[in-house]
């Protein structure tokens, strides 16, 4: 029988297995039972390099690359596994900002095919088992890991980290994770491990105390990063803070935009910290390019991404009711008083009530959708939008829908390209 081509092979991952960003929750397994077999036929390579294990609701991408990106510029081979792609399947598994190969690709897909029509695992359980394979057959020495969803069932919840790094908690998924701050904070708590320290980005009164309740009981070291670094100010994507501890002001030239990076910058900075007491080298300047270089690093897209000055072109895949709140806080620091055009897409297990009841009834609105069984009828959208206000077009594609902005906008005038990562992903 010959071997699949990488783009057979492809087609299978995406067909065959259920996959939570087509299918949605019916592809959620609510156990590891899966990724343990998988790894355990793989002879458990999740336990052959060390390893970071980051969650949260919003943020933890941003910080999974800012430290991929850190470690890089330590001169430390570092592993990458994030998720969604936006392009290439492959930009979910990186090495030192790499692709994983095609070859790899076809070649663990192949050899687990055997395993895979016995269990049946989710698209996610095989991809994260994909890639352990690949950081431990490259022999990385430290891996970054951010969940899927949640943190205690996540199938990436196999690993023993150095470190784990919860960035906040607001509402989503709330069918499958709770629908209560504190019920969704148990879930991302489930990643704190024994003895293991862990990093908290944001908190609130909700969630501190199940944070923790969680680090007490499994002895492990808990740091707040907003008890140790205070955001002053910003100016484009240069960052000033001021560290609570000695007094001292620090400034950074972020290389990914977006006023969330208040957040997410000082959550690096916290991980760091206690990496390096652990005896990791990385020295100042490692930080500063990791911060500076990250998308040239690790290829990361999406946050903040400025793609056209005039009409200025924004992509953010802010996609939830917190997410959305900081994009509106920066598009008023950044453009006051400048005429908005919104081009949206969303998936369907999402409440949009409290979303779309922050979106200004002035801007103009363009409804789209993306090409996937989980997305939002456009028209659908269309329709919820209108009930608070805001009123628009629906577009079947969202390039359309852009093209459309441009002809409407004037020269000073902001787009925001906005909602699922799978809208951004089909921007040619």
């Amino acid at each position: 029988m010959p071997v699949p081509t990488y783009e057979e092979t492809i087609r299978y991952l995406f067909s065959q297995l259920p996959m939570f960003s087509r299918v949605g929750p019916a592809a959620y397994k609510k156990d590891l039972s899966n990724t343990i077999a998988i790894c355990k036929f793989l002879g458990n390579p999740q336990s052959s390099f060390k390893s970071i294990h980051v969650a949260g609701t919003n943020g933890k991408g941003s910080v999974s690359h800012f430290l991929a990106s850190v470690f890089q510029e330590a001169g430390y081979k570092t592993g990458l596994y994030t998720s969604p792609h936006i392009h290439d399947f492959r930009e979910r598994i990186r090495v030192n900002g790499q692709l994983a190969e095609k070859d790899f690709v076809v070649k663990f897909t192949e050899k687990t095919r055997g395993i895979t029509q016995e269990i049946n695992p989710s698209f996610f359980e095989l991809t994260v088992a994909m890639a352990f394979e690949y950081f431990a057959e490259s022999k990385v020495d430290i891996a970054i890991i951010e969940t899927g969803l949640g943190g205690r069932l996540d199938s990436t919840n196999v690993i023993s980290p150095e470190l784990s790094i919860i960035t906040n908690i607001s509402f989503d998924h709330v069918n499958m994770l709770g629908d209560t701050l504190e019920k969704i904070a148990i879930e991302k708590a489930g990643i704190i491990k024994k003895h293991t320290p862990v990093v908290i980005g944001q908190s609130l009164a909700e969630t501190k105390p199940v944070f923790l309740e969680r680090a007490s009981a499994m002895k492990a070291d808990i740091e707040f990063a907003e008890t140790k670094w205070e955001y002053i100010s910003h100016r484009e994507n240069h960052f000033q803070f001021l560290d609570m501890r000695t007094g001292e002001k620090k400034y950074f030239q972020s290389g990914l935009g977006g006023l969330y990076q208040k957040h997410n910058i000082p959550t690096l900075l916290t991980a760091v910290e206690i990496m390096q007491k652990k005896g990791w080298v990385i020295k100042e300047k490692d930080i500063e390019n990791g911060i500076c270089k990250v998308i040239a690093n690790t290829g990361i897209l999406g946050r903040w991404q400025k793609i056209q000055e005039h009409p200025a072109i924004i992509l953010d895949v802010a996609h939830n009711e917190d997410g959305i709140k900081e994009v509106l806080t920066q598009l008023e620091e950044d453009y006051p008083n400048r005429r908005l055009h919104f081009i949206m897409g969303f998936v369907n297990d999402k409440p949009l009530d409290k979303l779309l009841t922050q979106l200004p009834e002035n801007a103009a609105y363009y409804f789209t959708q993306a090409h996937i069984l989980r997305a939002m009828n456009a028209s659908e959208l269309q329709e919820q939008a209108r009930n608070y206000g805001l009123m628009g077009n629906v577009f079947a594609h969202v390039n359309d829908a852009l093209e459309a902005a441009k002809q409407n906008a004037d020269r000073d005038d902001v787009i925001l390209v906005c909602g699922s990562f799978f809208v951004i992903a089909e921007l040619n």
